[in-house]
C-alpha cells in the first residue's frame, strides 16, 4: 500500500467517523495493519490521530452543555489509569494482532447493533457508579493495549442500557475517546521499545484534522448516520476477519 493511498483512506475515515461522533482508531489500525509499518508505531499513530479527531468534537460538545460530569467521571476514573496501563504493557506481535483482528470484528457488531438505538427517545437515568467505572476500566484497559479510544465499545452499550440521551452518549463517547487515547499513548511512550516516525505522523494528523472537519459539517447535514455506520461496519469486520485469517491459520 502505498502513502497516498492511507493518506486517502485516513482521510475517509477521519469524515465517516467524525460524522458519527468517533475518531476512528479502529479503521486507522485496520489500514496500518495492512502495510509493512510496525505495530508498535502504528499503535502510537492511530493514538495521535484520534486525539486530533475528537479534540474538536468534544470542544462543540463541552460547549452547548452536553457534558454530565457527575455519570462520566465514574467511566473516566478507572478508564484513564487503565488505558495507560493497557498501552503500557509489553505485547507480541501475534497477540497485537490476534487482539486487534477480535477488537474490530467486535466493534464492527457493535456498530452495527447500536443502529438500532440511535434514534430512540431515551430518558436519562440515574445509572450506577460502580457499573460505570467496571465498563470504563475494561474499555480502558483493552483500548490503551490495542490502540484506540474505545468510543466504538463505550457508546454502543450506553444505547443498550439506556444509559442517557443519544446526545450526551455521544458527547460522554467524545470525551472517552479523548481522555483514553491520550492515556494509552502515554503509556506507550514509557514503554522501552516506543518509537515512531514524527513525519509519516504528522501528515497523516493533519489529513485527519482536515478529514474530521468535513465529518462534523457532513453531521449537521441530511446524510444519515446510521446510513455511515452500517458501510463502516462492514469494512471494519472484513478488515477485522482478514486479520484473524492471516495470523491465526
Amino acid at each position: 500500500m502505498s502513502q497516498w493511498e492511507i493518506v486517502i483512506l485516513f482521510f475517509l475515515i477521519a469524515v465517516l467517523y467524525a460524522s458519527v461522533g468517533f475518531g476512528g482508531g479502529s479503521s486507522y489500525l485496520a489500514v496500518l495493519a495492512l502495510t509493512g509499518m510496525s505495530f508498535i508505531q502504528f499503535r502510537a499513530i492511530s493514538l495521535l490521530c484520534n486525539i486530533v479527531v475528537v479534540s474538536g468534537g468534544t470542544f462543540i460538545y463541552f460547549k452547548n452543555g452536553y457534558f454530565n460530569w457527575k455519570k462520566i467521571i465514574p467511566l473516566a476514573l478507572l478508564s484513564v489509569p487503565f488505558s495507560f496501563l493497557g498501552g503500557y504493557v509489553k505485547i507480541s506481535q501475534t497477540l497485537f494482532f490476534t487482539l486487534l483482528g477480535i477488537t474490530l470484528v467486535i466493534a464492527a457488531l457493535s456498530m452495527w447493533i447500536s443502529k438500532f438505538s440511535a434514534n430512540s427517545s431515551i430518558q436519562e437515568n440515574n445509572g450506577s457508579v460502580v457499573k460505570d467505572g467496571f465498563i470504563g476500566g475494561i474499555i480502558g484497559f483493552v483500548s490503551g493495549m490495542v490502540g484506540i479510544g474505545g468510543g466504538v465499545f463505550l457508546a454502543p452499550v450506553l444505547h443498550l442500557t439506556k444509559w442517557d440521551t443519544p446526545k450526551r452518549i455521544a458527547a460522554t463517547a467524545s470525551f472517552f475517546i479523548l481522555v483514553n487515547s491520550i492515556a494509552g499513548l502515554l503509556g506507550q511512550y514509557q514503554n522501552p521499545d516506543f518509537y515512531f516516525e514524527p513525519n509519516i505522523a504528522l501528515v497523516l494528523m493533519l489529513t485527519v484534522f482536515i478529514g474530521g472537519l468535513i465529518g462534523s459539517h457532513i453531521s449537521t447535514t441530511k446524510l444519515s448516520p446510521i446510513t455511515i455506520k452500517r458501510i463502516t461496519a462492514i469494512l471494519i469486520f472484513y478488515v477485522g476477519l482478514r486479520i484473524l485469517y492471516k495470523h491465526l491459520l
